[in-house]
């Protein structure tokens, strides 16, 4: 029989509706993506200047990670959950009756600013998770997550055809949003479920977190990855309703939309990448992740007109993308439960902003080069994260005297279920080890034990 994935005492269906409220809510930040032609035929501009709705959105995503998130760590959850719905809702009504692509951006900026609940509920499910399932709730969640951005372009789409204008897209966001109002909170735990919250100041939550780039490996090789794939992914989708509107192919909004309907079986085969963390550790899911969506963008550079290669091309893309952030974040996860909020705010500030760039760039690529020149960008930031990744494994694995450097872990290892092993050469015998971190945390170690500051292999400062 298959245990619990939370600790005993949590409500049950949380996770449920942690994935659900991921969904809407992340939704509020693409699905204008496929309504950029729209967009631009009704304020009578060009494909890049309505792209600017796109990036906004992913610039004002990065800025609520970096001056909200961080209120996790300490906040009431229920009271601050019911706030940044309140002002995303405002948001999504102030876009549908926006006059200029100018002051839609301002409110894609505004809303997506708001709409950064997934950020504080991936802490949250981790610490609520049952010992040694970090990464099986991750996945549940990032599932979710997924499958909202996905999602959000098919029921966009169809709601555009359906309405004969893309007002109607953020319209109905809107009230998708403030629905939630009437369950998310109601499941946020309060108090927090980590029991060493701190009363720091808002001024001193936010300025420790530079200091966390520079004491923790984990988090920085995870910000660099998360960040190059995530452009990658947002580079390709931000540009193909232009690519599929364009000729020879010629679709409308509503079968552009049906993209990421093609592409749930790619987001639902992810959720076994949670899994394979918890049991191989992050290295070798981050590996697979970047093979998927090298092999996608392939398919995308020799689809032509085929509309089948395209489909395939989107699963392996939103697998890909998934899995990376799974790995990525059961690898910043492993560090103190009372700071998870704030790694997970520079974490996730790295990946929007790589978003941001992969838009930007994309559009002047498909100006300059059209779709191949999106391709080109796509793999382009592929191949920076294979850097880093490559980079990080090498510093750890070949580190001073041959071995892995002090306080670091070799990512990839199995994750440690709390069981503890007789000593090794090294002060603890490779394999198992307790969990110093706690329940819910995935702690990394094969070989290397876990360090002397009590912070465990995958976590660990550098």
């Amino acid at each position: 029989m298959t245990s619990a994935p939370t600790r005993p005492g949590v409500k049950r269906g949380t996770i449920p509706v942690f994935a659900t409220a991921t969904a809407v809510t992340v939704s509020n930040i693409y699905f204008a993506q496929p309504l950029l032609d729209e967009i631009a035929h009704s304020f009578h501009t060009s494909a890049s200047t309505a792209g600017v709705v796109a990036t906004a959105g992913q610039l004002g995503y990065a800025l609520g990670i970096v001056t909200v998130v961080p209120l996790a760590d300490g906040a009431r959850l229920r009271r601050l959950s019911t706030v940044l719905l309140v002002i995303t809702t405002a948001g999504l009504l102030a876009g549908a009756a926006a006059p200029s692509v100018a002051l839609l951006g301002l409110a894609a900026l505004v809303l997506s600013a708001g709409t950064v609940l997934p950020q504080v509920i991936m802490p949250t499910v981790v610490s609520m998770a049952a010992e040694g399932n970090a990464g099986r709730v991750l996945a549940a969640v990032g599932t979710g997550l997924t499958l909202g951005a996905l999602l959000s372009r098919t029921v966009a789409g169809l709601v555009v055809e359906a309405t004969g204008t893309w007002r109607a897209g953020f319209v109905v966001a809107a009230v998708a949003t403030g629905a939630l109002l009437l369950v998310l909170p109601r499941y946020m735990p309060e108090p927090p479920p980590t029991a060493a919250r701190g009363k720091e100041s808002y001024a001193r939550l936010l300025g420790s977190l530079p200091g966390l780039i520079s004491q923790y490996a984990s988090l920085r090789v995870s910000a660099a990855l998360g960040a190059s794939v995530f452009a990658a992914f947002s580079a390709f989708w931000s540009s193909l309703a232009f690519h599929l509107t364009a000729p020879p192919i010629g679709l409308g909004p509503a079968v552009i939309g049906l993209f990421g309907l093609f592409s749930v079986p790619g987001a639902l085969a992810a959720r076994y990448s949670g899994r394979l963390a918890d049991r191989w550790g992050p290295l070798r899911v981050n590996v697979m992740a970047l093979a998927a969506g090298a092999l996608a963008f392939v398919l995308f550079a020799v689809a032509g007109r085929s509309l089948v290669l395209l489909a395939i091309g989107c699963n392996l893309l939103g697998f890909g993308t998934t899995s990376s952030q799974i790995a990525n974040q059961a690898r910043v996860f492993a560090a103190q439960p009372a700071i998870r909020a704030r790694l997970n705010t520079v974490y996730i500030f790295s990946v929007f902003a790589g978003g941001a760039a992969g838009s930007a760039v994309a559009a002047a690529s498909f100006s300059a080069a059209g779709w191949s020149g999106v391709v080109m960008t796509g793999l382009g930031f592929l191949l920076l994260a294979a850097v880093a990744l490559t980079w990080h494994t090498v510093r750890t694995v070949h580190g001073p005297a041959g071995r892995p450097p002090a306080g670091e872990s070799l990512q990839g290892s199995r994750v440690l279920r709390g069981r503890a092993r007789k000593p090794g050469p090294f002060g603890a015998r490779p394999g198992r080890a307790v969990n110093p971190v706690g329940a819910g945390s995935v702690v990394l170690d094969e070989g290397c034990p876990p360090s002397s500051r009590g912070d465990g292999g995958g976590g660990v400062r550098s």
